[in-house]
C-alpha cells in the first residue's frame, strides 16, 4: 500500500474515534493518540521525508487537509461534550415560576481559578477532581513520601478520628494518583481545589487554602516542556513581562525538583526582584511504578501553586485572611 493510500483510512479511523469519545477526558486522550507528539498522524508526517521528491507536495497537502478536518471534528465533539456536561442531570419543569437574577459577584478566588483553568485549557489540559477527605496512601504513600516526613506529623496535617486514619488532603497531588490509577497515558490534567494544613492564620498563611496542580505524562516529556508551560501560564495570568526561573529543590514525588521564582513590576513594588511562587519537577519513577506506569517508557512533570498567592499579587492584597472573612466591603471591589 502506498503512502497516499494510508492517509484516508487513518483519517476516517481518527474521526470515528473522536466522535465516539464518551467524555472530555477520553476526547483529549484520543486527540493525543492521533494528533499528539507521539500520535499516529504525527508519525505519518514524519514519513514524508522518506518519499520521493515528486510525491512530497501531494502527500503533504493530503496530510494537512486531513489534520484540518480532524481538528474540525475535535472542536465539534468538544462543544457537544461540554454542552452535555452542562445540562441538568434531572428533567427541568419549564412551567415553574421564573427566578430573579442572582445578585452579587464571583468571589475573587473563583475569578482567579477560572482564569487559571482557562489558561491551561488553551494548551489542551482537562480539569480533574478528587475527594477532600483522603487516606494516607493517596496523599502520602503513593507520592513517595516517607513515614518520617514532617508533612505526615499531626502538627502539620489534620487527621480525622477514624479507624483508617483519614485526613484532610494537604495538596491536590492526591488527585493525580487517583487519575493515574484509572487512566493510561498520555495524561494532561490540572487539579484545582481546597487543601488543608496546620498553618497559623496570619497575613500569608491560612489553615485552608486553594491550590492547583498540573500533571503531564507522555513519552519523551522533558523539563523543557515544563518550563515552557510554566512561562505560558504565568504570563497569561500576570502579564507578558513576567520572567520565571527554576531553583533546585527537594520534593519526595519529583526528581529532579525545583522551586519556581518569578519577577515582574508587581514583585518590584514589594521591594524584591524575585518571588517564590510554585514548586515543580519531573515525576519520580517510584510514583510511576506505584500506579503501574513503566518509568522506562513514560516521563512526566508536575507542578503546583497556591491560588491565593496569584490573587494577592494580581490585586495587590497583603493579607490572605481577607479572602475568608466574608467582609462585603472587601468582596464588592471585585
Amino acid at each position: 500500500m502506498s503512502f497516499l493510500d494510508l492517509i484516508e483510512p487513518l483519517k476516517q479511523a481518527a474521526a470515528s474515534d473522536l466522535r465516539a469519545a464518551p467524555d472530555l477526558a477520553a476526547l483529549e486522550q484520543t486527540k493525543g493518540n492521533y494528533l499528539g507528539p507521539q500520535g499516529k498522524f504525527t508519525a505519518l508526517m514524519k514519513q514524508l521525508g522518506t518519499l520521493p521528491k515528486e510525491e512530497k507536495p501531494a502527500a503533504g497537502k493530503l496530510v494537512n487537509q486531513a489534520k484540518v478536518e480532524l481538528e474540525a471534528v475535535l472542536v465539534e465533539r468538544r462543544a457537544e461534550l461540554e454542552l452535555k456536561a452542562a445540562l441538568p442531570k434531572e428533567p427541568t419543569d419549564f412551567t415553574l415560576p421564573g427566578r430573579r437574577r442572582t445578585l452579587g459577584k464571583l468571589h475573587p478566588l473563583t475569578q482567579v481559578t477560572e482564569d487559571i483553568v482557562r489558561a491551561f485549557r488553551k494548551i489542551g489540559f482537562a480539569v480533574a477532581d478528587g475527594p477532600e477527605i483522603e487516606d494516607e496512601y493517596h496523599c502520602f504513600d503513593a507520592l513517595n513520601t516517607p513515614a518520617n516526613h514532617p508533612a505526615r506529623d499531626s502538627q502539620d496535617t489534620f487527621y480525622l478520628d477514624t479507624p483508617n486514619k483519614a485526613l484532610l488532603r494537604t495538596h491536590t497531588s492526591s488527585v493525580q494518583i487517583r487519575l493515574m490509577e484509572k487512566q493510561k497515558p498520555p495524561i494532561r490534567i490540572i487539579a484545582p481545589g481546597r487543601v488543608y494544613r496546620r498553618d497559623n492564620a496570619d497575613a500569608t498563611h491560612n489553615p485552608t487554602f486553594q491550590q492547583i496542580e498540573g500533571l503531564y505524562v507522555d513519552k519523551h516529556v522533558t523539563i523543557g516542556d515544563l518550563k515552557g508551560t510554566v512561562e505560558f501560564v504565568f504570563q497569561e495570568l500576570l502579564g507578558e513581562e513576567v520572567q520565571v526561573r527554576f531553583r533546585p529543590h527537594y520534593f519526595s514525588y519529583t526528581e529532579p525538583s525545583f522551586e519556581i521564582d518569578f519577577s515582574s513590576s508587581m514583585v518590584r513594588k514589594m521591594g524584591k526582584e524575585w518571588l517564590e511562587i510554585a514548586g515543580c519537577g519531573m515525576v519520580h519513577p517510584k510514583v510511576f511504578e506505584t500506579v503501574g506506569y513503566d518509568p522506562e517508557i513514560w516521563t512526566g512533570w508536575a507542578f503546583g501553586f497556591g491560588i491565593e498567592r496569584i490573587a494577592m499579587l494580581r490585586y495587590e492584597i497583603n493579607d490572605i485572611r481577607l479572602f475568608y472573612e466574608n467582609d462585603v466591603r472587601f468582596l464588592k471591589q471585585f
